[in-house]
């Protein structure tokens, strides 16, 4: 699904599975953000083929953070050009938490080649804001792109819903007061980790409230 120029959604619609949704921006470099669990890999590749690209063209990897559903198709790109990027926050706590991570995924070392901080990233002809949202997992990111208003938030909001905080490194508070930050920015697109995305300032705007209404007081 074509959300704005350069940047596609591939959502995840089937029910019976748990993988996140991914996305694919394409500028002078084409990067792609969680690419899911291996298994459903081929859900990605025939998004990609659509638009005649192939994981061999990918650049960058981003993960926004390290839970499996999102981040163990990494292994798909073991032998190509693309670079690994995740919070270093998300890989202090993973080898602290579980230090043979990447074994268990079948990636034999699991280490990611550029290791993200807050602030900005430049990637070829396109600036981007990495922003540090814990609450979720302690190394969850958020990846702002001003050119387009577009924010890719992982598991730490979604469209009527925020992530679960108890999974380990969990935090309700965190959680709460990452949203909040998110919900200073101006967006027009909001591209959750799962579940639909959605357009529209003023419906931004409003999910934003609406979480804070609704859920916050369950975390």
């Amino acid at each position: 699904m074509k959300i704005s120029e350069g940047l596609h959604a591939f959502v995840w619609r089937d029910t019976t599975a748990n993988n996140a949704n991914t996305y694919l921006i394409k500028g002078s470099k084409t990067i792609l953000i969680d690419p899911g669990h291996q298994l459903l890999f081929e859900n990605v590749k025939d998004h990609l083929s659509k638009l005649t690209i192939t994981p061999h063209d990918i650049d960058l990897v981003i993960l926004t953070h390290g839970h499996p559903d999102h981040v163990e198709a990494v292994r798909a790109f073991t032998n190509s050009r693309a670079l690994i990027a995740l919070h270093q926050a998300e890989l202090d706590f993973i080898r602290r938490l579980a230090p043979h991570y990447g074994a268990a995924m079948g990636i034999k070392e699991f280490e990611p080649q550029i290791l993200l901080q807050e602030g900005e990233l430049q990637v070829g002809n396109m600036t981007f804001q990495i922003i540090h949202a814990p609450g979720h997992s302690p190394g969850s990111i958020c990846i702002y792109w001003p050119q387009e208003k577009a924010l890719i938030t992982g598991d730490v909001i979604f469209y009527q819903g925020l992530g679960r905080t108890d999974l380990p490194g969990g935090n309700g508070q965190t959680l709460k007061e990452s949203i909040k930050r998110l919900a200073r920015l101006e967006v027009e697109h909001l591209l959750p980790g799962h579940g639909e995305t959605l357009s529209g300032r003023a419906l931004v705007k409003k999910n934003f409230s609406e979480v804070e209404r609704v859920w916050f007081q369950y975390i």
